[in-house]
């Protein structure tokens, strides 16, 4: 099984083969960074753990290089801390028992080109082996740049496969801006209630990331429980821990859809919604 990017990294926990390891995930994740994937999959990740039928599989795209460093990792070059990287995201999937982990080691200038071929080939190869029924990317609404590329270098991946091998639900998960914005009816809710033991083990592996002071272990919890508790006014909870995504499925289905106006759309029926509210009590 061979990637094209000589940095890539493939890792199996169970140490099955790794036709067979790809062939049986149920549930994948396609993310930028290193700990993206516990984090925007979440959902998928817990879906799977430990159930005897459904597997999880994760893919990030880049090589991790440039992210800040505080406290022991002060002085690591970049390159020691891409490496740094990399372990922690194996351990991740360990704890997690990922059906496969597989790092394509890009730079993030690489994901950033438009149709940047030896990127999508890996991508659509994954998603042919594997045919997932779902599939967890980020949201074309995210605020990080790299982010919003990885998005659009898995929709055109996406896109080269025939219908029948395609995902039936794709979602786009929260990491740098939330989808706590989108209306009610545009929300698609995963209760991430299951195992909810396993957010803290499975983020606090990146040390490189925590030890400098960013507590995503922390904020993710936190925040999904404000998402349970604040998305209705006028009912009682029914789940204690609740992430938010974006119905991307349309996406894959029509390959005429724009991205961009799709995106923009749900931003559109924001803005009519305040206003309507706004103006129905002047």
């Amino acid at each position: 099984m061979q990637f094209r990017h000589p940095k890539h990294d493939l890792y199996i926990p169970d140490e099955t083969e790794p036709g067979v390891a790809l062939r049986r995930v149920t549930h994948l994740g396609i993310v930028s960074h290193q700990d993206d994937l516990e984090i925007a999959a979440y959902h998928g990740i817990t879906e799977c753990f430990h159930h005897k039928s459904q597997w999880f599989g994760g893919v990030v795209v880049t090589d991790g290089a440039g992210s800040p460093r505080k406290g022991p990792y002060e002085s690591y070059t970049d390159e020691e801390m891409q490496k740094v990287r990399l372990i922690e995201q194996r351990k991740a999937a360990y704890v997690g028992e990922y059906s496969f982990m597989v790092q394509l080691g890009y730079p993030s200038e690489d994901i950033k080109k438009p149709k940047h071929a030896p990127a999508i080939a890996d991508l659509k190869f994954v998603l042919e082996q594997s045919q997932p029924k779902f599939l967890y990317l980020h949201n074309p609404c995210d605020r990080h740049d790299t982010h919003v590329a990885t998005f659009l270098r898995c929709l055109e991946a996406i896109r080269e496969l025939p219908p029948e091998q395609r995902p039936e639900k794709v979602y786009g998960c929260e990491v740098w801006r939330k989808l706590d914005w989108l209306l009610a009816e545009d929300k698609e809710m995963l209760w991430v209630d299951k195992h909810p033991h396993m957010l803290r083990p499975l983020l606090g592996v990146f040390d490189s990331q925590i030890s400098g002071g960013k507590r995503y272990d922390l904020a993710e919890e936190g925040l999904r429980h404000a998402n349970a508790t604040y998305f209705d006014s006028h009912t009682t909870d029914k789940t204690s821990l609740l992430t938010f995504a974006m119905d991307l499925t349309p996406l894959t289905k029509d390959d005429s859809m724009c991205p961009v106006e799709y995106a923009v759309n749900y931003v559109k029926r924001l803005e009519i919604d305040v206003r309507d509210r706004v103006k129905k009590f002047m």
